[in-house]
C-alpha cells in the first residue's frame, strides 16, 4: 500500500514538474515518451550494445546492459577499468586525502585525547604504496565484475568506421572491429588546459601527476579553486608544503552556497592554505630549479611574480572525444566539444548515445555511473531517469563539505519565497565528544509548502552525511518530514535533524 501511495505520488508530482519545467530542464527529465526504436534489425551484428569508455559511466552502463539480458562489449584504451575516476581520480586523491589526514591529526590532535609519542614522520614511498593498491584491487574487482556478468572486454582505442562498428586498435598491436546495435560514448573528459602552460607532469603537473609526486614540494601552488585543487592542494598542506591557490574568479568553488564557502575558505586558511582570488596566470618560466609565475589582476593591472617547486593546473575538465571519429558518422557536438542528446541520451545519429562527463550535465563519476544505468534502460525498453537537480557534490578535504539541491543564491534568482534553517556542529554532542565540531548544517526549504529546496553541510563525513537529505529531496519531503525522523544518539546526523527543525520551527540544541 505504502508503495503504490508513492508511484501515485510520484507520477503527480512528475506531471507537475513536466508542466512547469523549461525545454532544458525537460532534456534531463524522466522521459514518458514511447521508444520509436529499440534494437536496430541487422543479423550481421553481434553485439546489442557496445560501450566505449570503461570509467564509472561506461563500465557501468556495459554491467548494467549485460543484466538486462543485452550482449554488450566495453572497450577501453588505458588497459585498466575504472576510468580517470578509479585510476588517477577520485580513488587515489581519497587515499591520499585518508593518509595526509591521518598524519595531520598524529601530528596535531592525537596529544589531546591522551596518545602520545616521541616523533611522527612520513614515509612517502609507503603512503604512494598503499594508494596503489587500493587502485589495482579495485580495478580487478571490476573486471571480475564483467566475467560474473558476462561482458566482453576489449583493451585498445576505439572509433567509430559506421554508427555500428568500432575500430580497435588493441593493445597487443593488433586491430578488431567490434559491431553493435547501440553503441555508447562513455570516454569521459581530460584536464583542461591553460594558455601558456605546458603541463610536463614535473614541475608543472596535472591532477594525474600531483597524485605521483616522489617527494613532498616545499611551495606548491595551485591554479584553480575547484574541487580538485582544493582537494590536493590538502594533501600536501598537510604533509606540509606551502600552498598558495590562485583563482580567476572572485570566490572559491563557484558553484557552492555563498554562505558555506566563506566559511569554508576560512577553514582552509586556518590550515594555512593560502588565496589570491581575482587573479590571473599571464606567464610561466621553468627555466630554473622551479617555477616562476607572472600573476596580474584578473581585471588588470601590475604583475607580480610567485615562485614555487611545482604547479598544479587545476582549471576544470574538458569532455574527450579526441580520435573517436565522430565526424566520419556525423554525431554533433558543442561550442565547449560535448556531445548533445536528448532525454533518452541518444545522438543525433540513430543508434548512437552518450553519457557522463561528455555531455552537458556536471561532470561527477556518481552522475555518470546514473547516466550509464539509464541509457541501457532506455536501449532495453524501459524507463530510465536521472535529476541532475538532485546530484549531490562533495569536497573532500577537511572538513568536507557536500550538498545537494540548490545554493540559497539559486533560489533567490527563482525568486521563490524561502525559509532558512542552521545548526552548528559546536552544539553537537558527537562532534563536541570527538573534539571535531566545526561546521554547520544549513537548509533551505520553500516559505509556502515546507518543500526542501537545498541541503548544504561542512562538517567532517558530510559527504556521508548528505545522503539523508538527497533521499528527502528525492521525495519531495518537507522540512518538518526531516525534523520528525528519530535520528540515533549521539551521532553526527543529528545536526540535519536539528538543522530541519530550525527551518520548520524551532531547534532544541540551540
Amino acid at each position: 500500500m505504502a508503495m503504490a501511495t508513492f508511484a501515485r505520488r510520484k507520477a503527480y508530482l512528475l506531471a507537475r514538474n513536466f508542466s512547469n519545467s523549461s525545454p532544458d530542464a525537460l532534456r534531463y527529465s524522466f522521459s514518458l515518451t514511447s521508444f520509436s526504436r529499440g534494437f536496430a534489425a541487422s543479423g550481421s551484428e553481434e553485439n546489442d550494445v557496445v560501450v566505449i569508455g570503461g570509467g564509472p559511466g561506461g563500465y557501468v552502463a556495459a554491467i548494467k546492459a549485460a543484466q538486462l539480458g543485452l550482449k554488450t562489449t566495453c572497450i577501453e584504451k588505458r588497459g585498466t577499468l575504472g576510468g580517470t575516476c578509479l585510476n588517477v581520480g577520485c580513488i587515489p586523491s581519497k587515499a591520499l586525502l585518508h593518509s595526509s589526514h591521518m598524519f595531520h591529526e598524529a601530528q596535531h590532535s592525537f596529544a589531546n585525547h591522551g596518545v602520545k609519542f616521541s616523533s611522527v614522520e612520513i614515509d612517502l614511498p609507503a603512503m604512494m604504496a598503499q594508494k596503489d593498491k587500493a587502485v589495482a584491487n579495485l580495478t580487478r574487482g571490476i573486471e571480475g565484475l564483467f566475467k560474473k556478468n558476462k561482458v566482453s572486454y576489449v583493451k585498445g582505442y576505439g572509433k567509430f568506421i559506421s554508427p555500428s562498428e568500432v575500430s580497435v586498435d588493441t593493445l597487443e598491436g593488433g586491430n578488431t572491429i567490434v559491431k553493435g546495435k547501440n553503441i555508447i560514448i562513455a570516454t569521459g573528459s581530460d584536464v583542461k588546459s591553460l594558455p601558456g602552460i605546458t603541463i610536463d607532469e614535473k614541475k608543472i603537473v596535472s591532477s594525474t601527476g600531483a597524485l605521483a609526486l616522489s617527494e613532498i614540494p616545499k611551495k606548491l601552488v595551485v591554479v584553480g579553486a575547484g574541487y580538485i585543487g582544493l582537494e590536493m592542494g590538502s594533501v600536501w598542506g598537510r604533509l606540509g608544503s606551502e600552498v598558495t591557490v590562485v583563482e580567476f574568479a572572485p570566490d572559491i568553488v563557484p558553484s557552492m552556497d555563498g554562505e558555506i564557502r566563506k566559511q569554508f575558505q576560512r577553514s582552509l586558511e586556518k590550515q594555512k592554505m593560502k588565496f589570491m582570488l581575482k587573479t590571473k596566470v599571464v606567464g610561466v618560466d621553468t627555466s630554473g630549479d622551479g617555477v616562476k609565475l607572472t600573476l596580474e589582476p584578473a581585471s588588470g593591472g601590475d604583475q607580480t611574480i610567485l615562485e614555487a617547486d611545482v604547479v598544479l593546473v587545476s582549471a576544470g575538465r574538458t569532455p574527450f572525444t579526441a580520435g573517436l571519429g565522430l565526424d566520419k558518422i556525423g554525431v554533433e557536438t558543442d561550442k565547449v566539444g560535448r556531445i548533445p542528446v536528448n532525454e533518452r541520451f541518444a545522438t543525433n545519429v540513430p543508434g548512437v548515445y552518450a553519457i557522463g562527463d561528455v555531455i552537458p550535465g556536471p561532470m561527477l563519476a556518481h552522475k555518470a555511473e546514473e547516466d550509464g544505468v539509464a541509457c541501457v534502460e532506455f536501449i532495453a525498453g524501459k524507463q530510465g531517469h536521472v535529476d541532475y537537480d538532485k546530484v549531490p557534490g562533495v569536497v573532500y578535504t577537511n572538513p568536507e563539505v557536500a550538498s545537494v539541491g540548490k545554493t540559497e543564491e539559486q533560489v533567490k534568482a527563482l525568486g521563490i519565497e524561502y525559509r532558512v534553517g542552521k545548526f552548528p556542529f559546536m552544539a553537537n554532542s558527537r562532534a563536541k565528544a570527538i573534539d571535531n565540531a566545526e561546521g554547520i548544517v544549513k537548509i533551505l526549504a520553500e516559505k509556502e509548502t515546507d518543500k526542501i529546496l537545498g541541503v548544504h553541510i561542512m562538517a567532517p563525513n558530510a559527504g556521508e552525511l548528505i545522503h539523508e537529505a538527497a533521499v528527502a529531496l528525492t521525495y519531495d519531503a518537507a522540512s518538518e518530514d526531516l525534523a520528525r525522523v528519530c535520528h540515533a544518539h549521539p551521532t553526527m546526523s543529528e545536526a540535519v535533524k536539528e538543522a530541519a527543525m530550525a527551518t520548520h520551527d524551532k531547534p532544541i540544541h540551540i
